[in-house]
């Protein structure tokens, strides 16, 4: 049985939404964010102190991507994934670490700096500047949507599920006002998704039923 270890619209909803895409069984187990804060049992688990962590068997993976490919690879050949005989290979894995290298990294500093430090320690400046970032590297999404529906292979893969989840960070962050038209309609389709509105409702009740937060970190609600 996989089993993933979660808070709710963390990076770990990578992996969530893609089970929920696969119709895999998988235990959730919901954590406080940051666990290594809320949660200092959780790092017996994960000396990183942070989620997701993926476990498969032996598998022990704690990137998100990482996992997302695994997923695909092993779950869905040909499907969710994209083959290294296909042309769109290299796009597919460029997507999938661009979605959190590039994409990810940015808002977790404007999280950390606008809602995570002690009041002492705030930067609207620093949360601007990689809010910035962000959105200027959200061009190559967007160049890409204005000739197609999906990011690589004419289709939907795991690929999406990996950058979608970096829109929903910043729908939480208050950014998807300054999406691109594509970018917004893109993310539009994604969240008419059953997986993905399963995995919502998922993590959802996973809180509530294991008394943890239901809402994405402190003070943050999609649209502020």
């Amino acid at each position: 049985m996989i089993t993933l270890h979660h808070c709710v619209s963390a990076r770990s909803f990578r992996p969530l939404w893609l089970l929920e895409e696969l119709g895999l069984p998988y235990t959730l187990r919901m954590l406080p964010f940051p666990p290594r804060v809320h949660a200092r049992h959780f790092l017996a688990d994960n000396p990183l102190g942070t989620v997701p962590l993926f476990v498969d068997g032996a598998v022990r993976l704690t990137e998100s991507a990482a996992i997302c490919q695994y997923l695909a690879a092993r779950h869905s050949p040909g499907q969710l994934d994209v083959p290294v005989d296909d042309p769109a290979y290299g796009a597919y894995l460029n997507w999938l670490h661009m979605s959190d290298a590039t994409l990810t990294f940015p808002q977790t500093l404007v999280l950390r700096y606008t809602h995570m430090e002690p009041p002492d320690r705030l930067s609207p400046q620093v949360a601007t500047d990689y809010a910035r970032w962000f959105l200027a590297r959200l061009r190559a999404v967007d160049g890409t949507l204005q000739q197609q529906d999906f990011l690589c292979a004419g289709r939907f893969t795991a690929a999406d599920v990996a950058v979608g989840y970096a829109l929903l960070l910043a729908e939480h962050l208050g950014l998807a006002k300054q999406f691109p038209e594509a970018v917004t309609h893109y993310w539009q389709r994604l969240q008419t998704r059953d997986a993905f509105q399963r995995a919502l409702t998922t993590q959802h009740l996973a809180a509530l039923d294991q008394g943890v937060p239901t809402t994405p970190a402190p003070d943050i609600r999609p649209g502020t």
